[in-house]
C-alpha cells in the first residue's frame, strides 16, 4: 500500500490552508502552494488567527512551508497533492497539467472539488496521473468536521483510494495516541 509521509496543497484560501493544518496536526510536512509566496504566507497568517483554532498546537504551524506555483519542483518528492484551488474547470485543468509534469509516479492528486466533473478535471492527464487521481472533498471546518468524502473515478486504481481511507482512517488517530505518550 502507498504510504503518505508528505502532502502539498494548492491553494491557500479558507479550505486550503485548513486542510494544510489538518494535514500538519496528523504530523505530516505540507506545503501550502498559490498564486504568489505572499498569498501562500497570508493564508498562513490568517490559518494562525483563525477560530475555532484548525491547529490542535499552533507549534504545528512550522510543519507548513509556504510556496508559490512558480516553482511546483517541490512536488517532485510529495506523496499527496490536494487540489483546492478557484472552482474553474479551466483553471484547475492548467495547473493540473503542471503538475503531471512534475509528480513523482506514485504521488496521489486529489481535488477538494465539490461541484465539478472529477474526469473533466482530468482530462488530458497522463494515464498514470488519472489512476492516481480522486476526489478528496473535505468537510469545513476539517479539524472539527471528521467527514472526508473519497471520491475515485473510473480510471482511480483501488490502491490508491486504499491510501487515502488508511491515512484518513488512522493516521490522525496515531499521531494523537503518540502525542498523549510524550
Amino acid at each position: 500500500m502507498t504510504r503518505i509521509h508528505s502532502a502539498a496543497v494548492l491553494g491557500a484560501g479558507v479550505m486550503g490552508a485548513q486542510i494544510a493544518a489538518h494535514l500538519a496536526n496528523a504530523g505530516l510536512p505540507v506545503r501550502l502552494l498559490d498564486l504568489t509566496k505572499d498569498a501562500a504566507d497570508a493564508g498562513l497568517a490568517k490559518l494562525k488567527k483563525m477560530q475555532p483554532a484548525p491547529l490542535f498546537l499552533p507549534e504545528y504551524a512550522s510543519r507548513i512551508r509556504t510556496g508559490s506555483f512558480d516553482d511546483l519542483s517541490a512536488l517532485a518528492d510529495t506523496d499527496w497533492i490536494i487540489e483546492a484551488i478557484v472552482e474553474r474547470l479551466d483553471v484547475k485543468q492548467q495547473l493540473l497539467a503542471r503538475v503531471d509534469a512534475v509528480r513523482a509516479p506514485h504521488a496521489i492528486v486529489s481535488s477538494n472539488t465539490s461541484g465539478i466533473s472529477l474526469a473533466a478535471i482530468a482530462e488530458g492527464r497522463s494515464a498514470g496521473f488519472r489512476a492516481h487521481w480522486l476526489g478528496t472533498h473535505f468537510f469545513n471546518p476539517p479539524r472539527y468536521l471528521r467527514l472526508l468524502e473519497l471520491i475515485p473515478t473510473a480510471d482511480t486504481n483501488h490502491a490508491v483510494v486504499s491510501a487515502v481511507r488508511h491515512f484518513a482512517d488512522h493516521r490522525s488517530e496515531e499521531h494523537t495516541s503518540e502525542l498523549q505518550s510524550h
